[in-house]
């Protein structure tokens, strides 16, 4: 052993920092958290030993600095620092910096980092080890552009046909520039029906290194994961063996320590090398769940000198793991991502949840919108499958728009559930954007949300021992308005004497008994079937279960007026291109303007062949939801 880790700084945020602080605390290290201001308040800072400010709003300005992240270190009494994945964890120049100020760095060698840092070196330099790696023959198409630096799906473009080249090069490049601060890509073939698969791999400063199987994560959208698995429905022993010893002969070609991730295309049972991940990768949980190893503690260990405690004989996969990464994004708007304030944040039990967030957590433009890590592991992938769909359902995530209802869509579906998983999936199959709604649903959760309020409002006034809607001895009607998406809920009841009440919503009429109502919910029967359910509200949002309704009002402001023709910001962020102006002809999908916000560029496109009346924004201005950019007629 070299000298024991004491106070580890985790140079990132959210359930990442969260996470490896979990592990650090249970081997007794202390934690140093480093954050931006608008993390100032957030469970990963208040979670760690000592917690130090990096004064800045954005990414550049915090977490992306090196210089702060180091004088944070040394005013915190660090010894060691985690990157945790994304910001500076495969950055080879800050890794070189910590060992250079005297810590201890949580990963690969410097020199190990900058050989794979650079996925186009990467492929060259295993290509020469004998790996299988794809490449773009001249005149080929689809191919894929990919930034060289980085990774999350950043600075990637599929394209289909040579007169689109150009345009994708651009954007990819702009991308790539913003996201990693190196602007270089290059083209590799594309394959529409192949699997993305990745090997885990741990190595030591003894010369031991072995692989901890693979994981699928072919389920994309924007060429980055949102669900992930191991081991891969696609795998079997044999194939399982020649990507790990791939995936060895990788790590084994540029002296790797510590733990990574060597990533493959798999096409029936062909697979090509696609990069390796110098870091802890964000799907790292199904592995420890069908290993049974910590990898943050397997991580702390080897840094510290030790051996790895176990051969590759003796690493077993037990049972079936699968993750779900549930984002602030609106899957029917091709999944945008969304801003927004978490009202009410209630982890099912069932299920493990790596999460940064809490109820009033702030969802804002600055960083990646990432809520949480829902994982379970089961002994079959169908009971581990359908068990996360459940546990994602009865969570209870309120106040900004989720892709939750869409994961458990996927989650269930017969070809996922087949095991037809590849990374086209999403375009091929089509799984549903939102979970079926039916009115009658609609109109119980209408009916529940207006007895809840009814209670409430008794139980706050003196005459709460008369039932609600008793007025001067006698029990009229009362109504209530309720909208869910485009459906509008009119809800009347009518308080009996017998405490039961009458109740009507669009045209059917229920007798509803309320049985008992709490500050969080109500226990209701209505027509006879019982309902338990969570009731929230804030203002005029109501939460009843996982359906948000909208109290409408009983005397309507009149709406404001639409801008025919208008094309608006999709939601806060940056303008970086303006490709038209006022009296210009355009064809539908042509490119308008370029916005800029958490992390990825948003594309507006003209909706139909019309001329430009008017511009309203230039480059480098700021953009609010909703705000106006081009009119079209």
């Amino acid at each position: 052993m070299t000298r024991p880790i004491r106070r580890l700084l985790v140079a990132n945020r959210g359930e990442i920092a969260r996470r490896i602080q979990r592990t650090a605390h249970a081997m007794g290290i202390d934690t140093v958290a480093v954050y931006a201001d608008g993390d100032a308040m957030a469970p990963f800072v208040r979670e760690a030993t000592v917690a130090v400010a990096l004064r800045g709003t954005s990414a550049t300005d915090t977490y992306l600095d090196v210089a702060k992240v180091l004088a944070a270190a040394a005013r915190a009494g660090a010894d060691a620092v985690h990157p945790g994945y994304g910001f500076l964890s495969e950055n080879a120049g800050f890794a070189q910096a910590v060992i250079d100020a005297g810590l201890a760095w949580v990963g690969p060698s410097p020199k190990a980092i900058a050989a794979m840092g650079d996925k186009l070196e990467a492929k060259k330099l295993l290509s020469a080890a004998g790996v299988p790696s794809l490449d773009a023959p001249e005149g080929h198409f689809p191919v894929l552009v990919k930034a060289a630096m980085g990774g999350g799906g950043k600075g990637m473009r599929v394209v289909s046909a040579a007169a689109e080249l150009a345009e994708a090069l651009a954007g990819a490049r702009r991308e790539a520039q913003a996201a990693f601060g190196d602007d270089t890509v290059f083209l590799e073939r594309y394959l529409t029906g192949a699997r993305h698969v990745e090997v885990q791999i741990l190595g030591d400063s003894h010369g031991n290194l072995v692989h901890l199987g693979e994981r699928e994560c072919s389920i994309q959208r924007r060429h980055q994961k949102v669900i992930e698995e191991a081991p891969s429905p696609a795998v079997d022993a044999s194939l399982r063996e020649a990507l790990g010893e791939a995936a060895l002969k990788a790590a084994r070609a540029i002296g790797y320590e510590n733990a990574g991730t060597v990533e493959f295309l798999l096409d029936g049972r062909e697979f090509f090398f696609l990069e390796v991940n110098t870091r802890l990768q964000v799907e790292h949980p199904v592995t420890e769940m069908v290993t049974g190893l910590d990898l943050v503690r397997e991580q702390l260990l080897v840094t510290q000198g030790a051996p790895l405690a176990f051969t590759q004989d003796e690493v077993v996969l037990r049972g079936h793991a699968v993750e779900a990464r549930l984002y602030a994004e609106d899957p029917a708007n091709d999944f945008l991502p969304v801003t927004g304030t978490v009202v009410t944040w209630e982890p099912a039990p069932g299920a493990r949840f790596d999460s940064g967030i809490e109820s009033g957590s702030v969802i804002g433009v600055e960083f990646d919108p990432m809520l949480a890590k829902v994982v379970t592991h089961a002994p079959t992938r169908t009971e581990a499958a359908l068990a996360l769909a459940l546990a994602l359902e009865r969570t209870a995530v309120q106040g900004t728009v989720t892709n939750r209802d869409f994961l458990v869509g996927v989650l269930r579906h017969e070809a996922f559930l087949a095991g037809d998983t590849t990374t086209d999936f999403i375009d091929r199959v089509d799984p549903p954007r939102a979970k079926a709604v039916y009115v009658t649903q609609l109109e119980h959760c209408a009916v529940l949300a207006a007895l809840t309020a009814a209670s409430w409002r008794r139980a706050a006034s003196p005459m709460g021992r008369f039932p609600a809607g008793w007025r001067n001895g006698f029990l009229p009607a009362e109504s209530f308005g309720y909208r869910h998406g485009s459906h509008d809920l009119v809800v009347s009841y009518r308080a009996r004497r017998d405490g039961a009440y009458d109740v009507t919503a669009g045209e059917n009429a229920w007798e509803a008994r309320v049985l008992s109502v709490t500050a969080g919910g109500i226990e209701a029967e209505i027509d006879g079937v019982r309902h338990r359910t969570a009731v929230r509200s804030a203002g005029d949002r109501w939460w009843v279960g996982e359906f948000e309704l909208t109290l409408l009002p009983r005397f309507p402001s009149k709406e404001k007026e639409l801008v025919e023709g208008g094309l608006v910001a999709p939601l806060p962020g940056g303008v970086i291109s303006v490709g038209v102006a006022a009296g210009d002809s355009v064809t539908a999908g042509q490119l308008l303007v370029v916005v800029e916000a958490m992390k990825m560029e948003h594309r507006i496109t003209a909706p139909a062949d019309g001329t430009v009346d008017e511009v309203r924004v230039s480059v480098g201005q700021q953009v609010a939801a909703g705000d106006l950019l081009v009119v079209l007629s």
